[in-house]
C-alpha cells in the first residue's frame, strides 16, 4: 500500500510537468500582437472607427455582388470583373478585421499557424487583387481601343480563366513567401507592432542574416507591383490617345467615365503598397506601416464598391430596380 502511495505521488507530478511543460512550450512559440497603434492608451475610438468601416465595406461589397448577379443588364465582362473585385474585398478585409477586435477585447496572442495563416490569406488576397486590377484595366483597353472585337476578345472563358489566374497567381506567390518566412527561427520577444502578423514584422525579430531574403522580397516587389502598374499606365496612355480620336464629345466623356473609376481604384491599391513594400528598411516604422496598411488593406476595400457604384448609372439603376421590387413584394405580402 505504502508502495502504491508513493508511486501515486511520485507519477503524478510528473504527468502534470509534461502537461504544463507543453503549454509553456506552446505559448513560447506564440506571437502577440500588440495592436493598433501601441503607443496610443485609448484606442476604443480608433477600433470602434474600423468596425465601422468593416461594415460598410461587408455590405457595400455584398450588395455590389448581389446585384451583378441578379441584374441581367450587368452580365459583362467588365462587372464580372467587378464581382471578382468585390469578392476580394469581403474576404481581403475580413482577414484582418476580426483578429483586431479580438486584440482590443485582449486576447493578444496568437499561435505560430494561425499567424502563418495570416500572413498566407493576406498576401494571396492582395497579391490576386494586384493581378485582377491589371487584368480589368486590358478590359478597359479592349472596350476602348478595340470595340468591334471586345464581345470576342473578353468572352466567358477568358473571364473566367481571368479570375482563375488572378487567384492562382496570389495563393501560388503568397504560399513561397510565407513558407519561407516562417522557417527563420525567432530570437528574443516574439512582440509584433502591428495588429495582424505581417511578414515585413515577423523578419525584425529573426536572428538570422535575412539580406538575400530582403533581396527576393524586393525583385517580388518589382513583380507584383511595378511590373503590373506599368502594363496599367501603358493601357491607359493608349486609352487616352483612342479617346481624342472619337469626334462626339459625348462618346468621349462616356469612355472617360469608365476608366476614372478604375483608375481610382489603381491609386487606392498601388499608392499604399508601393510606400509598404518598395520603401527601404531602414525607412521603416511601426508606425506609419499600421497607418499603411490601415488604407490598403481596410480603407481601400470600403471604398472601390462605393467608387464603382455611387457615380455609375448601370449599378445604381439596378440598385433601384431591386429596392423596387423587394418594396413591392413587401407590399404585397401585407395585404395578404
Amino acid at each position: 500500500m505504502g508502495s502504491l502511495r508513493k508511486w501515486g505521488t511520485s507519477g503524478a507530478p510528473k504527468g502534470g510537468n509534461t502537461t504544463t511543460a507543453k503549454g509553456n512550450a506552446s505559448a513560447s512559440t506564440d506571437f502577440i500582437l500588440l495592436g493598433l497603434f501601441p503607443g496610443v492608451k485609448d484606442a476604443s475610438f480608433l477600433v470602434a472607427l474600423v468596425l465601422l468601416v468593416y461594415g460598410v465595406a461587408l455590405a457595400a461589397n455584398s450588395t455590389l455582388v448581389l446585384l451583378i448577379w441578379v441584374d441581367s443588364r450587368l452580365h459583362t465582362p467588365m462587372y464580372f470583373l467587378l464581382s471578382q473585385l468585390a469578392l476580394l474585398d469581403l474576404t481581403f478585409i475580413s482577414s484582418t478585421v476580426p483578429k483586431m477586435a479580438t486584440d482590443f477585447s485582449g486576447k493578444r496572442s496568437i499561435s505560430q499557424v494561425a499567424c502563418g495563416a495570416q500572413i498566407f490569406f493576406f498576401l494571396t488576397l492582395g497579391t490576386a487583387e494586384c493581378i485582377l486590377i491589371t487584368l480589368m484595366a486590358y478590359d478597359r483597353y479592349v472596350a476602348i481601343c478595340n470595340p468591334l472585337q471586345y464581345a470576342l476578345i473578353m468572352n466567358p472563358r477568358v473571364c473566367l480563366q481571368m479570375a482563375a489566374a488572378s487567384w492562382a497567381g496570389g495563393a501560388l506567390t503568397s504560399l513561397a513567401h510565407t513558407a519561407y518566412a516562417m522557417h527563420f527561427p525567432v530570437c528574443g520577444s516574439r512582440e509584433l507592432p502591428h495588429f495582424l502578423c505581417e511578414v515585413m514584422a515577423i523578419l525584425k525579430l529573426v536572428c538570422e542574416d535575412i539580406s538575400a531574403y530582403e533581396k527576393a522580397v524586393v525583385v517580388t516587389s518589382i513583380v507584383v507591383l511595378l511590373m503590373p502598374l506599368s502594363f496599367i499606365l501603358t493601357s491607359y496612355v493608349l486609352i487616352l490617345l483612342s479617346v481624342l480620336r472619337i469626334d462626339s464629345a459625348e462618346g468621349r466623356n462616356k469612355a472617360l467615365a469608365t476608366c476614372s473609376a478604375h483608375l481610382t481604384v489603381v491609386s487606392l491599391y498601388f499608392g499604399p503598397a508601393l510606400l509598404v513594400y518598395m520603401r527601404p528598411s531602414s525607412y521603416h516604422s511601426p508606425t506609419l506601416d499600421q497607418v499603411l496598411f490601415i488604407l490598403g488593406a481596410i480603407f481601400t476595400p470600403m471604398m472601390n464598391p462605393l467608387v464603382y457604384s455611387l457615380r455609375n448609372k448601370e449599378v445604381v439603376a439596378a440598385l433601384k430596380k431591386l429596392l423596387g421590387s423587394c418594396l413591392t413584394s413587401d407590399h404585397s405580402t401585407s395585404l395578404w
